[in-house]
């Protein structure tokens, strides 16, 4: 009898669970079903592995509804996917509810976009929705949804896809670029070690030392002559001179119109003068010494320019 009310005892438990469960199922069945929403849909041509009935709709990141039916369409590659959005759940993240109402009078939402995000570990996948800065153009439809029209964008997978042969290309093009530069390296140090050898050559046997002797020597000599022809022209012109001497004394005699003193005056100024005839011409072989340099230098210049650096060009004995 014991064992009687035990089994008893543990099938009324039972019973009772099973009601509960059926009981609590039913309830949130029926809140599900009465629950208000705004019916919304989205078309793409992706791939939508993951994505089934009753997978999340997020905003952002934050739950705001499910998936109610996915749809392929026979006749192309599109895939319509039906989905609810909960006016709690907008209420409770701050949505602006009025706005949210006029958006169900529209067909198409312009700003917001949907994306299918597949989670590569665990294999689920949900909608995400968003507002990006420059959303792209709509899918080109031949027909009017019937719904609320939310126009979807390329997932970050399919975006990476339809760059990848372009980044390959261009990866090609920089390897071979990068192969040609290595090719060329050795060209170049042989260019580099061909160079450097022709300016160790050019500076040994360019004779430097005698090059700069040799010009420190005419450099010297010039500046002593034109030194020279300075203080004779200084002796001759300058103040105190044998010619503003003449003119001052000729000056004098003319204003005391004395014909002796005048005479006198004009022997003293012939004499200087001729004593200034006289530094002329002791002038006249410095002068015409620095100008024949000079001609010298202004030819080598113009025949031999590289003479300046690498010395004078050697004679070279006429040939038998």
């Amino acid at each position: 009898m014991a064992v009687e009310k035990n089994y008893a005892r543990l099938g009324a438990f039972l019973v009772i669970m099973l009601v509960v469960a059926v009981a609590t199922t039913a309830f949130f069945v029926q809140r599900m079903r009465s629950r208000k929403a705004i019916e919304l849909v989205t078309y793409t041509t992706e791939n939508v592995s993951g994505l089934d009935v009753s997978s999340a709709v997020r905003y952002r990141g934050v739950p705001v509804g499910q998936v109610t039916a996915i749809r392929v369409d026979p006749a192309g590659n599109t895939v319509e996917i039906d989905f609810d959005l909960y006016y709690d759940r907008l209420s409770q993240i701050g949505a602006d509810l009025d706005r949210i109402r006029q958006v169900e009078q529209h067909s198409l939402i312009p700003k917001l976009r949907a994306q299918v995000v597949g989670n590569p570990v665990t294999g689920e996948a949900y909608l995400l929705l968003d507002r990006p800065a420059n959303p792209p153009p709509p899918l080109a439809l031949k027909f009017t949804p019937t719904r609320g029209y939310v126009p979807s964008v390329p997932s970050p997978l399919t975006t990476v896809q339809d760059r990848l042969p372009e980044v390959l290309a261009r990866a090609e093009a920089t390897l071979q670029t990068i192969r040609e530069i290595i090719e060329r390296i050795p060209t170049s140090l042989d260019r580099s070690d061909a160079f450097f050898t022709s300016v160790e050559r050019v500076v040994r046997e360019s004779q430097l030392p005698q090059l700069s002797e040799d010009t420190r020597t005419f450099f010297g000599t010039t500046s002593a002559q034109i030194a020279q022809i300075t203080e004779n022209m200084d002796r001759l012109i300058g103040t105190g001179g044998t010619l503003v001497q003449f003119a001052e004394e000729a000056r004098a005699s003319i204003d005391a119109a004395d014909l002796p003193g005048s005479s006198k005056a004009a022997r003293d100024a012939m004499e200087r003068t001729s004593l200034a005839a006289d530094d002329l011409r002791r002038a006249l072989p410095a002068m015409r010494e620095s100008l024949d340099r000079l001609k010298e230098l202004a030819r080598r210049l113009d025949d031999e320019p590289e003479s300046v650096i690498y010395g004078p060009r050697p004679v070279e004995g006429k040939k038998p």
